[in-house]
């Protein structure tokens, strides 16, 4: 069962951030670290299985800041009508030129100018 755990932590500085981010990854079934919050940048919000919230907030509260858990909620997977029409949208064309181009041919012409003829003693 994957969880989303919202830990709301004082950082200050973005070296605090960084070693909020490292401290949440580092953790046993951590799937994905985040920041949220706006321009604070004030939640970390960690993605994944059977992780210990109170365990990760006393780290934090440790190492980084003051920390409390606000929010932990279970990750419900996509439903399957939401991944079908995920697939469908996957059928775009291979590439996408914002201009005309034509399609791409077996036979392409180089055209060479040089501008010094008969110079080569090769050939």
């Amino acid at each position: 069962m994957k969880q989303k755990i919202v830990i709301k932590v004082s950082m200050p500085c973005e070296k605090c951030r960084t070693k909020a981010l490292k401290i949440a990854a580092i953790s046993q079934g951590v799937i994905s670290v985040a920041l949220e919050g706006g321009d604070e940048k004030d939640k970390v919000v960690v993605i994944g299985e059977r992780v210990d919230a109170a365990g990760l907030t006393s780290r934090l509260k440790k190492k980084v800041n003051d920390a409390s858990i606000w929010s932990v909620e279970e990750v419900k997977p996509p439903k399957k009508e939401e991944q079908k029409n995920e697939k469908k949208e996957e059928k775009s064309p291979a590439y996408y030129c914002p201009t005309y181009c034509p399609p791409p041919s077996e036979y392409h012409k180089v055209v060479v100018y040089d501008s010094y003829p008969n110079t080569c003693t090769l050939m």
